[in-house]
């Protein structure tokens, strides 16, 4: 699953990093955010704290 979750963020911010180059500088800003919450790294939307 992590391995998904890396290529999904690394797609994500490849994107975002051409959709800045194209001048959708907002766009690109919200696909780099996505692919740091999607990324198994530092932090994930999917790894969750239980109290």
């Amino acid at each position: 699953m992590g391995t998904v979750l890396w290529i999904l963020a690394v797609i994500l911010a490849i994107f975002g990093v051409i959709q800045i180059l194209n001048g959708a500088l907002l766009w690109g800003i919200i696909l780099l955010i996505l692919a740091a919450a999607v990324g198994p790294g530092g932090w994930s939307i999917f790894n969750r704290r239980t109290i």
